[in-house]
């Protein structure tokens, strides 16, 4: 199999589906009638372009579409992951990375390829909620015993606190940090735009090292033990609490963000490949319940409630979570007010 070549970190997932079979060990109906009247090949190929902490994810829910692709529709299907920081990531796929799916970590991320005209109109409203398949929020990884004794956004501002924290201008989860951050300090000055600013600027003023991506912000805490707390992804968090139950613990802040990470299906591409149907099944098979189940399972919160319910024992569902919509006005206005260049981000980080 002949692979693309695509910028940042490639991972082919061709994991062999299992046959399509009944009870009775023969082709069920639907995968051979599929196959038998078909003239499409027996194999198709599509690529995800992803954001940096969703590899775990994808890597399961890959060998599940393709029990459910092969099972429906008779064909083997295998995928080919990209992940990276979002705006980055993005940026690759404008740049020719031919993506016939992507799951970005903010809808500004999939907005800027649809301004490209990679992506129809109208793509926020072709899967369900927002073609957000599960949602995330933004908790504080600190070691364990929690020596600097962070509690809220307010003691990770306090003098000889080192905050690690990936880049908002590459990293769409370092964009819902800061914004979470602005929220809180919103919330605790009345409002006042000037508090607010300089609340995040003491915040940054404490951050040491400023990755491009939320998985290389969790490396740099906690593979080379630099700084005192990581503002991470919650999913990312609990990740590192599996692999490392000894070395940390989470802090959920009084105030956070409701994280809607994006899918959508990159229209020019899938077109000109052929693979519109199964790039479209991908992301609407998210959605299913052993998607949202698997989502849960890798420390995603399921968009669908009931599910999400059963995970309750996991996450805080009575967290006090912001709206990107309600508190910002959406993605488009808070980039610009931000995050562009020169905006309240390049104004107050000035390392």
């Amino acid at each position: 199999m002949k692979k693309k070549a695509l910028l940042g970190l490639t991972l082919l997932v061709a994991v062999s589906p299992l046959a399509a079979c009944g009870s009775n060990g023969a082709a069920t109906g639907a995968a051979a009638g599929a196959a038998a009247g078909s003239d499409r090949p027996a194999s198709v190929e599509i690529t995800n372009v992803s954001y940096d902490p969703t590899r775990e994810l994808y890597e399961a829910y890959n060998k599940l579409f393709q029990n459910h692709w092969k099972e429906t529709e008779g064909q083997d299907v295998s995928v080919v992951q990209s992940h990276g920081g979002s705006g980055k990531q993005a940026r690759s796929v404008l740049e020719g990375n031919e993506a016939d799916v992507v799951t970005l970590a903010l809808e500004q991320d999939v907005a800027e390829l649809e301004k490209g005209g990679l992506i129809e109109p109208g793509w926020v409203d072709e899967f369900d909620k927002q073609s957000s398949p599960y949602t995330s929020t933004i908790v504080f990884l600190v070691r364990k015993g929690n020596p600097k004794g962070i509690k809220d956004w307010n003691d990770i501002v306090k003098s000889g606190v080192e905050v690690i924290t990936p880049n908002p201008k590459t990293s769409g989860g370092a964009r819902w940090n800061f914004l979470a951050a602005w929220a809180y300090a919103q919330a605790q000055g009345g409002g006042d735009e000037a508090k607010s600013t300089a609340f995040v600027k003491s915040l940054y003023d404490n951050v040491t090292v400023l990755d491009t991506g939320a998985r290389g912000a969790t490396t740099t805490f906690v593979e080379n033990k630099q700084g005192d707390v990581l503002l991470a992804w919650e999913n990312e968090a609990f990740l590192s609490i599996k692999e490392h139950p000894d070395d940390y613990e989470i802090v959920t802040p009084s105030i956070s963000i409701l994280a809607q990470p994006s899918v959508a299906v990159v229209d020019e591409v899938a077109k000109k490949r052929g693979t519109e149907a199964v790039a479209t099944e991908y992301l609407r098979y998210l959605y299913s319940d052993e998607a949202q189940k698997l989502a849960g399972d890798n420390y995603y919160r399921p968009s669908n409630p009931e599910i999400l319910s059963t995970f309750k024992d996991i996450f805080d569902l009575d967290l006090k979570l912001v709206n990107i919509d309600d508190e910002f006005g959406g993605w488009q206005a808070a980039t610009e007010k931000f995050f562009a260049d020169g905006a309240i981000f390049d104004q107050i980080y000035q390392k």
